[in-house]
């Protein structure tokens, strides 16, 4: 009896193993490639080999964006589920909030992929590693650090937690700068860990590098400069364009206020705004000397011409145009000198209806610049409603019409390279663009003289002088519209300079957005701004100086 039931519990047994190995052996035969699949799905992963961002440098190879290693910390929630005491560690090796990574955990806890944290710094990963924390996984990536931080953000620009460009150069240029993502094939185990590469599909193709015509130390000395205009003047905002007239390069390009790309803040959108390209203002009086050069290219006008300006005052139409004193009879030089609103005004409608209006189209004001940056403003010229004479009348002096920064800069920079309109460029040329000539050297020449005399002690800009250069340019000061029209409390002050003057070296504009107090005029907020950098650019660049310096006399 017992003999029997020994034979039949091995006979069952048998009879069982038998059956097994036929269910392998038919599974294996009719559902091969069916199990072989669900077990890839498993434990075979596609993962992704992260390419390296181009490098943004400046014009001497100063780093402006580089790419740091960090890592993706993630969890499968529909596998894995934490309790309170892991939660805690997680959240504080990861520098979260405990309550909100529970809630999160429990929000996605049907999904198989959740990002616990982006962009942990290498260190604080492998602190995380040695813990060892089951379902925990973690993936390389990168991350964008800005050395000059602030300084240079709004040229620059940012990248957003996927490494895409957001703004500036990283936005616009981000099809060279990203490169594209490599690939493998990995096994993996039960816990996400991998056991083997088994195939490498493509390798990362790396983005290009690319070099930006910035100066990164001009960069600071303006962002300096403008920084501490701002905080005395109590401004709303302000910004610094500064061209090189040989090659149209620009050396810096400032903004206030800025941001930090390192860490951008809840609300840094505000501060993210290029204003030196997007932002458009009445530029006022800096157009006075297109002008006067449009008086010069009529051939009836010298810079001796006399213009009466007497009482200081006169109407065009219901519109009343006045100088803050009655200047008399006065020189064309004297004009632009002492900035007289009722001379450019008198001038403009001697002259040709379109006469204004054709030099500053040839000048590139209200055209698009293409420099490549986000936003670029293409400004306000128009030319309707030049037979009216108000309107020749305040478009000669700055009134009507409405450029960038940057804009005025290139129109600037026409009479810098006296005659020939350039390209104006933010990457780093390798030789000097090809222009086009659009106003006559004899007369743009006989215009920077004239121009030289704002700068001295009888014109409207005696603080933008640099000492041992001489100094062409012109303030602004415009109003700024309300919704009662011109508001007389808002203003802009602009100063547009060219240095040194007698062989011009840079273009430098300088718009302060709304001075408060007492103190507003472009000759008094936006000139000083200017001599302070342009003092140190010519320094660096090592500009022979053109002016002779007065020595003070021995006792």
């Amino acid at each position: 009896m017992k003999l029997w039931r020994h034979y039949t519990v091995v006979g069952l047994f048998v009879f069982a193993c038998a059956g097994l190995v036929a269910r392998v052996v038919f599974l294996n035969v009719t559902q091969r490639e069916f199990l072989q699949s669900q077990g890839d799905a498993r434990s075979i992963r596609y993962e992704t080999l992260p390419a390296y961002r181009g490098v943004v440098y400046d014009r001497f190879g100063e780093p402006l964006a580089v790419s740091t290693p960090v890592v993706a910390v993630w969890t499968d929630p529909s596998l894995t589920e934490f309790d309170e005491a892991t939660i805690a560690k997680l959240a504080q090796l990861l520098g979260l909030d405990q309550q909100a990574l529970e809630h999160r955990l429990k929000t996605n806890a049907g999904r198989e992929f959740m990002y616990l944290k982006r962009r942990v710094a290498w260190e604080k990963a492998e602190q995380l590693r040695a813990v060892a924390i089951e379902g925990v996984f973690f993936q390389p990536e990168y991350r964008r650090y800005y050395p000059a931080s602030e300084t240079a953000a709004h040229v620059v620009g940012v990248t957003d937690v996927d490494d895409a460009g957001l703004e500036g150069i990283e936005l616009s240029f981000d099809d060279v700068l990203k490169g594209q993502h490599g690939r493998k094939l990995v096994l993996k185990d039960r816990r996400g860990n991998t056991v083997k590469d088994l195939e490498y599909l493509s390798a990362p193709q790396f983005g290009i590098d690319l070099t930006l015509s910035l100066d990164l130390r001009l960069q600071f000395f303006a962002y300096r400069e403008l920084k501490a205009a701002v905080a005395s003047h109590k401004a709303v905002s302000a910004s610094l364009v500064m061209l090189d007239v040989r090659t149209g390069e620009v050396l810096a390009l400032v903004n206030l206020p800025s941001y930090n790309p390192n860490k951008l803040p809840d609300n840094h959108y505000e501060g993210m705004r290029n204003r030196a390209v997007t932002d458009t203002y009445e530029p006022g009086s800096t157009v006075k000397p297109f002008t006067i050069l449009a008086a010069l290219e009529s051939g009836e006008y010298q810079r001796t011409t006399l213009i009466d300006t007497n009482p200081g005052y006169f109407r065009v139409g219901n519109k009343l145009i006045e100088d803050p004193i009655n200047l008399g009879v006065i020189s064309l030089n004297e004009v632009l000198r002492k900035s007289s609103q009722v001379g450019i005004a008198k001038l403009a409608l001697q002259l040709e209806k379109r006469a204004v209006y054709d030099v500053l189209n040839r000048a590139g004001a209200g055209a698009y610049v293409g420099t490549g940056l986000p936003g670029e403003s293409v400004g306000k010229l128009s030319d309707v409603g030049l037979e009216k004479p108000v309107v020749q009348a305040t478009l000669a002096y700055g009134y009507g019409l409405a450029v960038s920064p940057l804009q005025l800069a290139q129109a600037y920079l026409s009479l810098a390279t006296f005659g020939i309109r350039m390209p104006v460029s933010v990457l780093k040329q390798s030789a000097a663009p090809a222009g086009r000539r659009v106003f006559e050297a004899d007369l743009v020449s006989q215009i920077l003289n004239m121009m030289v005399g704002v700068t001295e002690d009888s014109g409207t800009a005696p603080k933008a002088r640099v000492t041992g250069y001489r100094v062409a340019g012109k303030t602004g000061t415009s109003r700024k519209v309300g919704p009662s029209g011109y508001d007389d409390r808002r203003h802009v002050a602009l100063f547009a300079g060219i240095i040194p003057a007698s062989d011009p070296r840079i273009v430098m504009v300088v718009v302060v957005n709304e001075p408060a107090g007492k103190i507003f005029s472009g000759g008094t907020v936006a000139a000083p701004i200017f001599s302070r950098v342009a003092a140190r650019t010519m320094r660096l660049l090592g500009v022979k100086p053109d002016a002779p310096v007065s020595l003070p006399r021995s006792v």
